[in-house]
């Protein structure tokens, strides 16, 4: 249903100064049937729509407030993050924790060779 309501409001925006602007012309029937579908359509996703705007009004402090406390912690993470492709999806643990798994995870930097000299207590005879 959410995939509609997009497409249907964006028509409904279209047809409406169009309609308006074709009822001093004469209307095919092709027109006609379209503009049938297009009332049909809109009068089928109002009460749809009228609840989005509903939830929408309803949510809005509760979101506002999210951004408020979460907005800092959430420009930490991004300034710690440099490329978010290189991350799966969020985990939620069982313990509530939530994991930022790495796709490649990082090689760790190769410790140097150890010196094949000998030790500086052992002495050789030459």
């Amino acid at each position: 249903m959410k995939q509609l309501i997009l497409p249907v409001f964006a028509l409904s925006v279209i047809a409406a100064p169009l309609t308006a602007q074709q009822e001093e012309d004469g209307l095919s029937l092709m027109e006609q049937g379209t503009r049938m579908f297009l009332r049909g359509l809109m009068t089928e996703m109002e009460p749809a729509l009228r609840e989005l705007d509903e939830a929408a009004r309803e949510m809005e402090p509760y979101l506002r407030d999210f951004a408020t406390q979460m907005g800092p912690a959430l420009a930490d993470l991004m300034d710690q993050i440099d490329d978010w492709t290189l991350y799966e999806a969020p985990e939620i643990l069982e313990n509530g924790d939530i994991i930022l798994r790495r796709k490649v995870p990082l090689v760790p930097k190769a410790d140097p060779a150890p010196d094949t000299a000998p030790e500086s207590g052992a002495q050789t005879d030459l």
